[in-house]
């Protein structure tokens, strides 16, 4: 049986890539599929596995697009319903950024507004099949919010921080709403007041079980596991290095490293996607970027202008100018 403390997914997302690769006519390891077959929950290991073996054989580059357009609601475990139960759009966002663990915990939500408009970001913490996996989050989230507000929901677009796998216009005839590339980001936008958008499957006393629900899955899950732990504190502490958040673990660095290796992660990703997430929250504000560098723990502004080019493939400066 699989630890719930573990780096894991719900059984029943990797069951809508199952489904898929059946009706698409696409053979998948046999093994694999015997150990899904009864998994309390998919460890992020065999998850990658999942999603590596699906997208190879199926030799299409927007399978993970045409996935996420395809999942339903069930796919999202109890938290998917606790969706759709929601007054309005707003509030179930809110749910979302608070139970996505249980769906699966590879990535986090957070939303902010610039401008009138608003945007729920995805922050990826996957090595494996990155973009394809990131585009069937945004691809779902899109196709469940116009179905559950009755086709309301208008997009403002969708922004990616890789580059396109496909054609645009591929992307625009699938999505019907604008996208974009190589943006510093992961994230829906659309105006404020679709907000107040009321969803057709409001339901509050069944929103309050499913609540419930979701709340004793997140308690078994133990949602302080160690990689949530190593993100917190290097949030709070963004100068810190391995061996003092180690230190905060009761752990060596050594043995953090070991342990975050059994879910295929490293101090060092975990620390600099949450260094990444930070610094572009940072730069959409009017700090000066040597202030953010040394907030963020580097040595100077060069310091930092070489990481964030490396994370995002172009300077502060630029990121801030084209936000």
């Amino acid at each position: 049986m699989h630890d719930c403390s573990e780096h894991s997914v719900t059984p029943r997302y990797s069951q809508a890539i199952v489904q898929m690769a059946e009706r698409l006519g696409i053979a998948l390891p046999a093994a694999l599929l015997a150990r899904l077959r009864d998994a309390e929950r998919v460890p992020i290991g065999w998850q990658d596995q999942l999603w590596e073996a699906f997208c190879s054989a199926s030799g299409d580059p927007l399978i993970g697009l045409r996935l996420g357009l395809a999942i339903q609601v069930g796919h999202l475990d109890s938290v998917g319903m606790l969706l759709v139960t929601c007054d309005t759009f707003g509030e179930a966002l809110e749910e979302l950024i608070e139970y996505a663990p249980v769906i699966g915990d590879g990535g986090e939500f957070q939303l902010h507004r610039e401008a009138g408009q608003v945007f729920i970001d995805y922050q990826p913490h996957l090595q494996v099949r990155s973009a394809e996996r990131v585009e069937a989050v945004l691809a779902s989230m899109l196709s469940l919010t116009r179905w559950a507000t009755g086709g309301q929901f208008r997009p403002s677009g969708i922004w990616l921080a890789h580059a396109p796998l496909a054609p645009l216009a591929d992307y625009q005839a699938l999505l019907g709403c604008p996208v974009q590339f190589e943006a510093g980001c992961n994230h829906l936008g659309f105006s404020a007041e679709q907000l107040a958008l009321a969803q057709i499957q409001a339901n509050s006393a069944l929103r309050d079980h499913l609540r419930q629900l979701a709340d004793h899955t997140l308690a078994e899950l133990g949602q302080h596991s160690l990689s949530a732990e190593v993100q917190r504190l290097v949030r709070a502490n963004p100068r810190w290095g391995k061996e003092r958040i180690a230190e905060q673990l009761n752990l060596s660095g050594r043995h953090l490293n070991r342990r975050l290796a059994e879910d295929g992660l490293s101090f060092k990703s975990l620390r600099e996607s949450v260094l990444q997430q930070m610094a572009n929250q940072a730069l959409r504000g009017d700090q000066r970027i040597s202030e953010i560098a040394e907030q963020l723990g580097f040595s100077d502004e060069n310091a930092f202008v070489r990481a964030f080019r490396r994370w995002q493939g172009l300077t502060p400066a630029r990121f801030r100018a084209g936000d």
